[in-house]
């Protein structure tokens, strides 16, 4: 009898630790705001390159619904070590942004790691990068086949696709529109167990990623027009964007070029296949 009270008891009290060490353990969710919230960078994963050096894919969340902040290279936005700059956007849009930008590290990075921290609205976070094996992504190339658009800004290339991206620098000055072509190719292909999407093939997504001031453009997303061109090989659509861009203040700016195709933008958690761009754009005073 003493046994059998025991073991009641025993259960009991296993129940009321267990019921005790889950409480604490549950994710309090909070209220989503317009501001005021904080900024958490985003470990996508990481890459090989072909020369032996390995890409470390990053984006973030935003956990604003409106608020967009600047946040400039520096004690409040550093990746380390070898920063605080290693190409991270000091321009935060609101909400998820999927695989921005890439840091390379070298062929003996091994099982180092980099670590990128941002304070917003009072709040610090700080999010590692490694290559552990977990994390290893496939930004050029999906199961089905599928690879990213291609973007150049000149209808002779270069053409690039993936995550690393390509970029070009252009001279503007205040409050001049700056016009900007982009040029754009892919495989079109879909998932072949879903049906055909009707949207384009490619569709570009332009943002503020860095300056000292406002960026108006008249669309930030451009629809691609059909466009001869030599594209290249293996690709089955093309097309032509054009826009222009006018900047608010002298400096130097970054405007990001999202190239997707009908995977979404960022591959949205997929890993592929999209493709970043950048153009840098060096104001002067009227």
């Amino acid at each position: 009898m003493r046994r059998s009270t025991f073991a009641i008891g025993a259960a009991v009290a296993l129940l009321s630790a267990c019921a005790a060490w889950a409480q604490p353990q549950q994710v309090l969710v909070e209220p989503v705001r317009n501001s005021g919230q904080s900024v958490t960078a985003a470990y996508e994963g990481w890459f090989a390159n072909p020369d032996g050096t390995f890409g470390i894919l990053f984006g973030y969340l935003n956990r604003n619904l409106k608020e967009e902040l600047d946040i400039p290279i520096g004690v409040n936005n550093k990746i380390e070590p070898g920063g605080p700059d290693q190409g991270q956007p000091t321009h935060f849009l609101p909400r998820r942004q999927w695989g921005l930008f890439t840091v390379t590290v070298p062929k003996d990075f091994g099982a180092k790691k980099l670590t990128w921290t941002i304070t917003a609205n009072g709040s610090t976070t700080a999010i590692p990068a490694s290559l552990d094996p977990l994390w290893e992504i496939s930004p050029f190339a999906n199961t089905q086949g599928n690879t990213p658009p291609f973007v150049a800004f000149s209808e002779s290339g270069p053409f690039v696709q993936g995550p690393g991206g390509t970029s070009t620098s252009l001279k503007a000055t205040v409050g001049a529109p700056l016009p900007i072509s982009i040029f754009a190719a892919d495989d079109a292909k879909a998932n072949p167990l879903a049906p055909r999407p009707s949207s384009p093939a490619v569709t570009l997504s332009l943002s503020k990623y860095r300056g000292p001031g406002n960026i108006t453009l008249s669309t930030a997303r451009p629809p691609l027009e059909s466009a001869s061109f030599k594209a290249p090989p293996s690709t089955a659509f093309q097309g032509k964007a054009s826009i222009t861009a006018t900047f608010s203040e002298p400096g130097e700016y970054v405007l990001r070029v999202g190239g997707n195709d009908w995977t979404g933008e960022g591959g949205r958690g997929f890993q592929c296949c999209w493709t970043n761009a950048q153009v840098k754009v060096s104001v002067s005073a009227k």
